[in-house]
Protein backbone atom coordinates (compact mmCIF):
# COMPACT_ATOMS: atom_id res chain seq x y z
CA UNK A 1 0.00 0.00 0.00
CA UNK A 2 3.04 2.34 0.90
CA UNK A 3 4.44 1.77 -2.74
CA UNK A 4 1.00 3.13 -3.95
CA UNK A 5 0.92 6.27 -2.20
CA UNK A 6 4.69 7.31 -2.52
CA UNK A 7 3.59 6.86 -6.48
CA UNK A 8 0.76 9.05 -6.63
CA UNK A 9 2.74 11.77 -4.53
CA UNK A 10 5.17 11.43 -7.92
CA UNK A 11 2.81 12.29 -10.01
CA UNK A 12 2.75 15.88 -12.10
CA UNK A 13 1.88 18.24 -10.15
CA UNK A 14 -1.45 18.94 -12.90
CA UNK A 15 -2.44 15.57 -11.91
CA UNK A 16 -4.74 15.22 -8.81
CA UNK A 17 -5.75 11.89 -6.98
CA UNK A 18 -7.37 10.52 -3.87
CA UNK A 19 -6.82 7.09 -2.66
CA UNK A 20 -9.38 5.92 -0.49
CA UNK A 21 -9.27 2.53 1.64
CA UNK A 22 -12.37 -0.18 3.07
CA UNK A 23 -12.41 -2.90 4.43
CA UNK A 24 -13.60 -4.74 1.31
CA UNK A 25 -11.55 -2.38 -1.18
CA UNK A 26 -9.62 0.58 -2.61
CA UNK A 27 -10.89 3.31 -4.68
CA UNK A 28 -8.35 5.18 -6.71
CA UNK A 29 -9.92 8.54 -7.61
CA UNK A 30 -8.01 10.59 -10.39
CA UNK A 31 -8.85 13.83 -12.06
CA UNK A 32 -8.38 14.00 -15.92
CA UNK A 33 -10.11 16.94 -17.42
CA UNK A 34 -11.13 16.81 -21.10
CA UNK A 35 -10.59 12.94 -20.51
CA UNK A 36 -13.39 10.92 -21.32
CA UNK A 37 -14.00 7.15 -20.92
CA UNK A 38 -13.40 6.93 -25.05
CA UNK A 39 -9.98 8.25 -24.43
CA UNK A 40 -8.86 6.57 -21.37
CA UNK A 41 -7.43 3.18 -21.06
CA UNK A 42 -6.72 1.46 -17.74
CA UNK A 43 -4.95 -1.84 -17.06
CA UNK A 44 -4.42 -4.10 -14.79
CA UNK A 45 -1.89 -6.71 -14.94
CA UNK A 46 0.94 -8.02 -13.30
CA UNK A 47 0.53 -5.92 -9.96
CA UNK A 48 0.33 -2.57 -11.91
CA UNK A 49 -2.20 -0.17 -12.74
CA UNK A 50 -1.62 1.75 -15.73
CA UNK A 51 -3.41 4.65 -16.64
CA UNK A 52 -3.45 6.25 -20.21
CA UNK A 53 -5.56 9.23 -20.76
CA UNK A 54 -5.75 11.77 -23.22
CA UNK A 55 -7.79 14.87 -24.08
CA UNK A 56 -8.62 16.70 -27.18
CA UNK A 57 -8.15 20.29 -27.35
CA UNK A 58 -9.37 22.44 -30.42
CA UNK A 59 -8.81 26.31 -31.07
CA UNK A 60 -11.58 28.65 -32.01
CA UNK A 61 -11.33 29.33 -35.46
CA UNK A 62 -8.46 32.66 -36.04
CA UNK A 63 -6.79 31.58 -32.58
CA UNK A 64 -3.05 30.24 -32.35
CA UNK A 65 -1.41 28.93 -29.05
CA UNK A 66 0.81 30.94 -27.48
CA UNK A 67 1.42 29.23 -24.39
CA UNK A 68 0.36 25.51 -23.83
CA UNK A 69 0.89 24.32 -20.40
CA UNK A 70 -2.03 21.96 -20.51
CA UNK A 71 -0.96 18.35 -21.24
CA UNK A 72 -2.85 16.34 -23.79
CA UNK A 73 -1.70 12.79 -22.97
CA UNK A 74 -0.95 11.29 -18.94
CA UNK A 75 0.56 7.72 -18.98
CA UNK A 76 0.97 6.65 -14.95
CA UNK A 77 2.24 3.17 -13.79
CA UNK A 78 1.19 2.53 -10.22
CA UNK A 79 1.75 -0.69 -8.36
CA UNK A 80 -1.40 -2.37 -6.84
CA UNK A 81 -1.45 -2.48 -3.24
CA UNK A 82 -0.41 -6.22 -2.13
CA UNK A 83 -4.12 -7.63 -1.06
CA UNK A 84 -5.60 -5.72 -4.26
CA UNK A 85 -7.46 -8.23 -6.65
CA UNK A 86 -6.60 -6.23 -10.17
CA UNK A 87 -8.43 -8.77 -12.48
CA UNK A 88 -11.80 -7.25 -10.21
CA UNK A 89 -11.15 -4.39 -10.63
CA UNK A 90 -13.72 -1.85 -11.96
CA UNK A 91 -13.45 1.85 -13.40
CA UNK A 92 -16.30 4.61 -13.60
CA UNK A 93 -15.66 7.79 -15.27
CA UNK A 94 -17.91 11.21 -14.99
CA UNK A 95 -17.24 14.52 -16.36
CA UNK A 96 -13.21 14.24 -16.57
CA UNK A 97 -13.19 11.99 -13.05
CA UNK A 98 -11.99 8.35 -13.18
CA UNK A 99 -12.75 6.59 -9.98
CA UNK A 100 -11.23 2.81 -10.26
CA UNK A 101 -12.73 0.02 -7.47
CA UNK A 102 -9.73 -2.53 -6.52
CA UNK A 103 -11.41 -5.26 -4.20
CA UNK A 104 -9.00 -6.53 -1.58
CA UNK A 105 -8.57 -10.30 -1.71
CA UNK A 106 -10.25 -12.00 0.79
CA UNK A 107 -7.88 -13.65 3.29
CA UNK A 108 -7.83 -17.15 4.52
CA UNK A 109 -7.11 -16.15 8.35
CA UNK A 110 -10.07 -15.58 10.06
CA UNK A 111 -12.62 -16.80 8.50
CA UNK A 112 -15.47 -18.73 10.24
CA UNK A 113 -16.23 -21.99 9.94
CA UNK A 114 -19.52 -23.30 10.14
CA UNK A 115 -19.90 -26.45 12.75
CA UNK A 116 -23.07 -28.75 12.12
CA UNK A 117 -24.73 -30.35 14.95
CA UNK A 118 -25.05 -33.66 15.04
Amino acid sequence: MSALRDALRDLPEAVFADLLESADAYVLVVDLPGATSETTEVVAESGRIDIEARREKTTPDGYRYLREDRPLFLDVDLPLPPDGVGSEAAATMDRGVLELTVPKRRSADGQPIAIDEH
